[in-house]
């Protein structure tokens, strides 16, 4: 029997990671015989974290165009090219059947490579405003799948296909009714709150609870605190490391657990974190990221805040709003249970699974 082979290119930030790494996972729950590489940026953390799972990974060198007048821009069109011709060869020694973006810089090159060899391509959107890559790539994918309606006014309707956003399959075996307190050594009943700034880290977030541990400490909460790496050096050499009611970790590996062990959650606005927060159904302060394309992480937030699903306080006001409401959110019962229901409601199941029927009748 002929092996399967896929392609998978997505990278950057964990939200285009961990839909490209859930997408793997239920291929190969559908198909016995398969084989998957993926394609990622040079220097980015899916070089870090797809080999860690055991698979095989291809390093483009590419970067996105800064914002801002940055000298690096003069690098572009050098690293485009590059990486366009590394991309055609990777298509031709690899032939895959079908290759799939899940957003990035590597995913563009890659995409538009498979196009002149007539490979079908898939794209998986996770945003409600998708970025500048995947707007280009709509034109060449063969089918496109969201996590939003309205869409249309980005892709062609006719390729759209509405599936949700895959998730972790990690955070799949999150069980609302099992308290994973004592796996961080909380040995108490007082609320856990879990910070997490998004993979890379947040530095509003960061800030806000440093300047205000004390506050936190006082009003008896145990602490999970994801920062990041650009962060870590800040908060490795203080001392308040070594309370046993505060864990701080760069990156949390094992999400589901710490999903579990808290009571109440603050996170990024990203795609992918909302629909990881839908999905556990906690009481959530979402804090959207300025620095995103058309501000869509404060539409994403907005999105929920209009169905009583989550708070929202904005980077801007974060150093003096966030602890107050979150401390003003753990005195308030009713309101927690509200945000639970309500925001649990929200949740899209499947997504993986979905988009892995999709691609497979491409191809029939």
């Amino acid at each position: 029997m002929k092996k399967f082979k896929i392609i998978i290119s997505g990278g950057g930030t964990g939200g285009h990671i961990f839909p490209a790494i859930a997408i793997a996972k239920a291929f190969e729950k559908k198909i016995n015989n398969i084989e998957i590489l993926f394609v990622g940026a040079k220097g980015r953390m899916e070089m870090e974290k797809i080999p860690v799972l055991g698979y095989h990974i291809k390093g483009l060198w590419i970067s996105g165009f800064q914002r801002s007048m940055d000298y690096r821009n003069l690098f572009f069109p050098f690293k485009l090219l590059i990486s366009l011709f590394k991309s055609i060869f990777i298509i031709r020694k690899y032939n895959p059947d079908l290759v799939i973006g899940t957003g990035g810089y590597a995913s563009g090159p890659l995409l538009y490579a498979s196009t002149l060899f007539n490979i079908p391509s898939l794209i998986q959107e996770q945003n409600s405003y998708p970025g500048i890559t995947n707007r280009i790539l709509g034109n060449y994918a063969n089918k496109i799948c969201v996590a939003y309606d309205g869409m249309e006014k980005y892709f062609d309707q006719k390729k759209l296909f509405l599936t949700g956003n895959p998730i972790r399959s990690d955070i799949i075996k999150f069980k609302q009714n099992i308290d994973h307190r004592s796996i961080f050594n909380f040995n108490n009943n007082n609320p856990t709150l879990l910070v997490i700034g998004g993979s890379l880290g947040a530095l509003s977030i960061n800030n806000a609870i440093y300047n205000n541990i004390e506050c936190i400490k006082e009003s008896k909460i145990n602490l999970i605190w994801q920062t990041g790496k650009s962060y870590e050096d800040r908060v490795s050499k203080d001392l308040f490391k070594k309370d046993n009611t505060i864990i701080v970790k760069t990156f949390i590996n094992d999400m589901h657990l710490a999903y579990n062990a808290a009571d109440i959650i603050i996170s990024r606005a990203g795609a992918i974190a909302i629909s990881e927060l839908c999905y556990v159904g906690k009481p959530t302060i979402l804090v959207p990221s300025p620095n995103v394309a058309e501000n869509h992480q404060y539409k994403n937030a907005q999105s929920l805040v209009n169905k009583n699903a989550a708070l929202l306080v904005e980077d801007k006001d974060t150093n003096i709003k966030l602890v107050n409401v979150l401390v003003d959110l753990i005195k308030n019962k009713k309101l927690q249970k509200s945000l639970s229901i309500n925001i649990k409601k929200l949740s899209i199941d499947d997504a993986a699974k979905k988009i892995v029927d999709i691609a497979l009748n491409m191809l029939k």
